[in-house]
């Protein structure tokens, strides 16, 4: 008879055990040749020379003696878990691999679980996620969040922390990794959009439309990208190109308005990449404003990509700042010494590349023999720069200005290596021309103009 299909047990068959003198008995005797020569056919030569013809069927094993192992180190192998799952071992110690990765959308609060190890769930609403004890989960559970569409807390079971306090919030568009100790939970927390180096920008170029577009009030932004000048810079890439017009109030797209608020006129206008956040739409704006314009709804980041005049009903050629490295004018107050209270002030400032431009006209006050000077500025704010330190104790000619009194006098910008101020100088009888002179020589209700391009510390 064959092999036990059950057991794997050969018995041999009835009348095969003879004894001596014995005549030997053909049936039973051909029937236990033909047993072991099918048995010899059906086993698994360990050559290799054949492969199996039905599943192998191992021992259950443990972690520690596999069901499957290997002679030399018989401790690793595969061996059955319990619940049917299979295992591997390695010198006697478990091998875990993660599960699946599972992907989904939440809307409202969320208990996490044992079998959300190696999720990722994305929040598009408010919501608390509380975790289950930290015991229950075990060590290296880990689970990723995704604050999509407002924030999400972390709170963890009773008295068990996350990053060592009670509960972490993950801010809208941001993510956070989790994983489990055994006894608490720690997160890193990462942003969902690419952070750029502050004041980065690339391509971007601006141009009047060509024919056949209107180009007389549309404005074309080449593809590239900036760093949003919010105090966390986030880079916003515009990967083609876009067409907005000056003629109509902005809308979403290219070929589509672009003017922030009011009605178009012959003016100075900025160009704006902006971005949202919440869903990462790249769009532009066109606005009277060089610092604050009036934003779309749902747009919460932005940064001036250049600028362009419109005069006589026609927008002129605009300037790239990506090309020339400037930023827009701005005004700012400075602070006189020597000249009392100034009237007509007019002052503006800008950056490009490693210098500080400014512009200012104003009327002086009653002068006195204290040495004239200025402070820098930038942005809207006076001070808080200073002239680069390579220039250390020279004073340089920076720029130029006419002082309108008894016919115009050519002046003199001098600066100075780490100071914030600038000087007024002029040759005449006695003096060189590069030395600061005091108030009363410029004079007392004297028309001052002056243009200067200063070395910025730090700006390099």
């Amino acid at each position: 008879m064959p092999r036990n299909p059950s057991t794997g047990v050969y018995s041999k068959p009835a009348g095969t055990t003879p004894s001596v003198g014995q005549v030997i008995d053909p049936v039973p005797w051909n029937a236990l040749t033909t047993d072991l020569g099918n048995e010899i056919t059906n086993s698994l030569p360990r050559d290799g020379s054949a492969p199996m013809v039905a599943p192998l069927k191992a021992a259950s094993g443990t972690v520690s003696a596999p069901g499957i192992g290997f002679a030399s180190v018989p401790q690793t192998g595969l061996y059955l878990k319990g619940g049917g799952l299979l295992g591997f071992t390695q010198n006697g110690v478990d091998v875990a691999f993660d599960p699946s990765l599972v992907y989904a959308a939440k809307s409202a609060d969320y208990l996490a679980v044992a079998a959300d190890n190696n999720a990722v769930h994305r929040y598009t609403a408010a919501a608390t996620l509380t975790l289950t004890a930290a015991a229950t989960l075990g060590v290296n559970w880990h689970y990723t969040v995704i604050a999509d569409g407002a924030d999400v807390t972390i709170d963890p079971d009773g008295a068990e922390t996350i990053n060592g306090a009670p509960t972490l919030i993950i801010p809208n568009n941001k993510a956070a990794w989790l994983v489990c100790s055994g006894s608490a939970f720690y997160a890193i927390v990462v942003d969902r959009f690419a952070s750029a180096p502050k004041g980065h920008i690339n391509g971007l170029v601006l141009v009047n439309t060509p024919g056949p577009g209107d180009t007389t009030n549309d404005i074309d932004i080449a593809a590239g990208e900036a760093a949003s000048d919010g105090t966390i810079p986030y880079l916003m890439v515009l990967a083609s190109a876009l067409t907005k017009r000056l003629d109509a109030t902005w809308a979403v797209g290219t070929n589509q308005g672009g003017l922030d608020t009011g009605s178009v006129g012959n003016n100075t206008y900025y160009v704006w990449e902006i971005q949202r956040s919440d869903n990462g739409v790249l769009d532009a704006l066109l606005s009277l404003s060089s610092t604050a314009p009036t934003m779309p709804a749902n747009y919460d980041r932005k940064r001036v990509i250049g600028q362009f005049a419109r005069v006589g009903g026609v927008n002129s050629v605009p300037r790239s700042y990506s090309q020339v490295g400037a930023t827009p004018w701005v005004a700012y107050t400075p602070t006189f010494n020597g000249v009392g209270t100034v009237t007509g002030l007019v002052c503006r400032s800008r950056r490009v590349g490693s210098n500080l431009e400014v512009e200012v006209t104003f009327t002086t006050g009653v002068a006195t023999a204290t040495i004239f000077d200025m402070t820098l500025g930038f942005n809207g704010v006076s001070g808080g720069i200073v002239c680069d330190t390579f220039w250390n104790s020279n004073r340089p000619l920076v720029g130029v200005g006419v002082l309108n009194v008894a016919g115009a006098t050519s002046l003199y910008v001098l600066g100075l290596g780490g100071s914030g101020l600038v000087n007024i100088s002029f040759a005449s009888a006695g003096r060189d021309g590069f030395a600061p002179v005091p108030a009363n020589a410029i004079g007392s209700a004297s028309v001052v103009g002056l243009r200067f391009s200063v070395p910025i510390q730090g700006w390099n």
